[in-house]
C-alpha cells in the first residue's frame, strides 16, 4: 500500500475492523518512512453481474437504474428513500449470492416483486405493470384479484381458532387400570376363574 502523503510503500497495520456492514475490512496504516497515518478499506472482488433482457441483450446491472423504477414504482407512496436503497441493495446482495454472471432481467423482477408486495400493494401493482408489461386493464385486474384473494387467505388464518392437540396417551390408547371402565356386579371378566 502506498503512503499517500510520501509515497513510501513500507507501512504497518495498527488496527484492523470489520466495516460497512461486513462487506469490508477498515485498516489503520502507519507509514513506516513518514510516520503519517491513514486508512484502508479491504473488499471481496465480486464478479460483475450481468443482466439478460428478454430480447437476448445484455448490459451491466446498474443499481441506479433499479432505484430510479423503484421510486417510480414508489412515487407518493409511504416508502421512504432508505426503504428504496435497501430494497436495492437486498435485491443486488441476492444477485450476487447466486454468483453474479449473467442473470436475466426476470430473476431481478421476481426479486423486486417478492420485496414489495408486503412493504406496499400499490407500489407492488405500479412496478409489475411495467415488469411483466401489462397490455391492458384486465392485467392488473388479474394481479389486484390475486392479491386479494391472498389477504383474504392471511385474513382467514389469522382469526382461525387453534384446536388443541390430544395428549399423548389419548393419541395412543395407553391408559391406566384404574381408569378401565367398572363391569357390572356379577359379571365374569376373562381375569376371573
Amino acid at each position: 500500500m502506498r503512503c499517500p502523503h510520501c509515497s513510501a510503500t513500507e507501512n504497518r497495520v495498527v488496527d484492523s475492523r470489520v466495516s460497512k456492514g461486513g462487506s469490508a475490512v477498515r485498516r489503520r496504516r502507519e507509514c513506516t518512512s513518514c510516520g503519517a497515518r491513514f486508512t484502508t478499506y479491504e473488499y471481496v472482488e465480486e464478479r460483475p453481474i450481468t443482466v439478460v433482457k428478454r430480447d437476448g441483450r445484455s448490459e451491466e446491472f446498474d443499481r441506479a437504474k433499479l432505484v430510479r423504477s423503484l421510486r417510480v414504482a414508489c412515487a407518493k407512496r409511504p416508502i421512504g428513500l432508505t426503504e428504496i436503497d435497501e430494497l436495492a441493495d437486498r435485491t443486488q446482495e441476492a444477485l450476487a449470492r447466486d454468483g453474479g454472471g449473467e442473470v436475466p432481467s426476470a430473476r431481478i423482477g421476481e426479486l423486486v416483486m417478492t420485496a414489495l408486495e408486503p412493504l406496499d400493494r400499490v407500489a407492488y401493482v405500479r412496478f409489475a405493470s411495467v415488469y411483466r408489461n401489462f397490455q391492458d386493464i384486465d392485467e392488473f385486474e388479474d394481479v389486484v384479484k390475486d392479491l386479494n384473494t391472498l389477504d383474504q387467505r392471511e385474513a382467514m388464518a389469522r382469526h382461525q381458532a387453534e384446536l388443541p392437540l390430544p395428549e399423548d396417551d389419548e393419541v395412543h390408547g395407553d391408559h391406566d387400570d384404574d381408569a378401565r371402565p367398572a363391569t357390572p356386579s356379577g359379571a365374569r371378566t376373562s381375569g376371573d376363574g
